[in-house]
């Protein structure tokens, strides 16, 4: 297992530093662009590079080659990670120009995330379960299975999941405090009685083991002080569990992911109201508050069209449309 960078040592480190603090003072989690600028240091440090005149667009391009980013959205958001701050650094003095030459990709139609129905989250979950301890990695199975069961079932971030701590859950009230989410936010998320049992016997096994149950402590932690990484959930879901589900992806559609599990959440949430009957329209800002969106514009992005929602519109448009045409409703 390749040990995890810590710090910044390039001749960059310094104007890495002051830039995520400007970042993270403004709000931002920055947790993701933090991982990428580390990446970038340690490329450096790697290549031998002394002097920041020592970086040059072909050293910056073969750092973007470096990195396994096929798709264009993916490649694109490295790009604006470094970009951003190789133009924070000229404005700031720290270099006289920007020496990244890279253009980014051009984006081809874009593909619908694939969704998880409850039949295929159940066999996720499954698998999830019977994932065997390792040798520092007690609980392991409960582990993942508590994590994939709150990513299906609330819509959680990755990053959100990965940093709840014991504290956040309130068995009392079934509700979850999700803190210094995506742009600094914090909100409140309630969960039904099944995720209380689930989380009831997650925390009973803990105990069991003699696993802190501090209120700082990290809920999904293999040794008690250190959270899981969000990189070894990803990791497990795309190098376990997909081979293992045996995913067949429609045309059309993109490969599976574990972010497709927060779309899924959200889709799967309007369809229960279209077959409840009620107004999905209406209900829209109490799902962009239950996912933590600044407003519906960033929620509609996760509203894939599929074959289902489109059956329940149609229903509702024909219960809506038939006593303007007169016609009779069906017995």
């Amino acid at each position: 297992m390749t040990p995890r960078w810590t710090g910044f040592h390039s001749p960059l480190a310094t104007g890495i530093r002051q830039y995520v603090a400007f970042k993270r003072a403004l709000g931002r989690h920055f947790a993701t662009e933090d991982r990428t600028l580390r990446l970038l240091d340690r490329f450096l440090v790697e290549q031998g590079v002394q002097r920041v005149e020592e970086i040059t667009p072909d050293l910056l391009a073969s750092f973007l080659m470096s990195r396994p980013r096929t798709g264009p959205r993916s490649y694109n958001h490295l790009l604006g990670v470094v970009r951003r701050l190789l133009d924070w650094l000229v404005v700031h003095g720290a270099l006289r120009s920007s020496p990244l030459q890279a253009k980014p990709r051009r984006e081809t139609v874009q593909r619908i995330p694939f969704l998880f129905d409850p039949p295929l989250a159940r066999r996720l979950l499954d698998l999830a379960a019977r994932v065997p301890d390792g040798t520092r990695a007690p609980l392991r199975g409960p582990t993942y299975h508590a994590i994939f069961a709150m990513l299906y079932g609330l819509g959680l971030r990755v990053a959100e999941a990965a940093d709840v701590c014991c504290g956040d859950v309130d068995l009392d009230r079934n509700v979850l405090t999700i803190r210094h989410g995506k742009f600094g936010k914090s909100r409140l998320v309630p969960f039904g009685p099944r995720m209380a049992h689930l989380l009831r016997r997650y925390f009973a096994r803990r105990r069991l083991r003699g696993m802190s149950l501090a209120s700082e402590a990290p809920l999904f932690s293999f040794n008690g002080s250190r959270p899981i990484s969000t990189n070894s959930i990803r990791n497990m879901f795309r190098d376990r569990f997909v081979p293992q589900l045996d995913l067949v992806v429609p045309t059309g559609t993109s490969r599976a992911t574990v972010h497709c599990l927060r779309h899924s959440f959200a889709v799967g949430t309007l369809l229960r109201w279209y077959r409840t009957g009620s107004n999905p329209g209406a209900r829209l800002p109490q799902l962009s508050t239950f996912l933590g969106h600044v407003n519906t514009r960033a929620t509609a992005v996760y509203l894939t069209i599929t074959a289902e929602l489109l059956q329940q519109a149609n229903v509702r448009f024909e219960a809506f449309a038939r006593p303007l045409l007169g016609e009779e409703a069906d017995p």
